[in-house]
């Protein structure tokens, strides 16, 4: 069921998106050459409990798992697209990596979810026009998500930028609704024909998320259950942020 929220719940999104936003400035700091992915995991969870927050993923099962998500953070490397646990089998990044740093946030109730992907050193020419077409793909969504306006407005937008890069989105991964839980209705696709599916309404709260990679966009869920990977092994980027539908521009809480 899709939700509105209350102006109530919009400025505790805010405040908490502000957190949010703050927490990723602050690990992609840190997303260095030779640093071990639980590393980034356990500075999450610091800088969260910091401020008397809660881990949105931390022991969350979505539906059709087969075990919580065991980690604060998502840190997917490489051909990795979303989901990549931390602290099970920790691994180094080194100088070359793409990374997308994926955190849910719950501040006083309410749900944030937001990511980021970031090069680690320096990176190819390739792997850059990856991570910019993503950014470029999550800001046309954002500027396509208006009171009035449908989900398959934000997903042709995405699609376009999509298209102008010759890349691929990640079938099958899409952005939700948010806010009371980590995943509500409504499905916020990545490709779409403007006019279709759910009408966007002024209240509601939605994560966007592009998901781009450099070859085909098959994908295959991985043993540990959660990480989603590219089949041919080209790598992906990944970028989110939660927004208020409004009759006018959305308000991107986690920006």
């Amino acid at each position: 069921m899709i939700t509105i929220k209350t102006q109530e719940d919009i400025d505790f999104l805010i405040e908490g998106g502000k957190r949010h936003a703050f927490i990723l400035k602050e690990l992609a700091k840190l997303t260095v050459p030779g640093v071990s992915t639980l590393t980034l995991e356990e500075c999450a969870m610091k800088l969260i409990k910091e401020k008397g927050d809660k881990a949105a993923f931390f022991n969350y099962k979505p539906e059709g798992a087969r075990r919580p998500y065991p980690a604060a953070l998502c840190v997917s490397v490489n051909e990795e697209i979303v989901h990549g646990i931390p602290n099970e089998t920790p691994r180094i990044l080194i100088e070359g990596d793409v990374v997308t740093l994926d955190l849910g946030l719950v501040h006083n109730g309410l749900i944030t979810d937001s990511a980021i992907t970031l090069p680690v050193g320096k990176v190819s020419v390739e792997d850059l026009r990856l991570i910019t077409a993503t950014e470029e793909a999550l800001e046309a969504g954002i500027r396509a998500a208006r009171g009035g306006k449908h989900v398959g407005d934000i997903g042709h937008a995405i699609e376009q930028v999509t298209k102008k890069y010759n890349l691929a989105g990640a079938l099958g991964l899409s952005g939700h609704g948010v806010g009371y839980e980590v995943h509500e209705d409504p499905y916020v696709p990545n490709t779409g024909m403007p006019g279709t599916g759910a009408k966007l309404k002024a209240g509601m709260v939605i994560a966007i998320e592009p998901m781009l990679v450099l070859g085909k966009g098959d994908i295959k869920l991985l043993k540990d259950g959660y990480t989603f990977v590219t089949k041919d092994g080209k790598k992906a980027a990944h970028s989110e942020h939660t927004i208020v539908i409004t009759e006018n521009d959305p308000i991107v809480v986690t920006r």
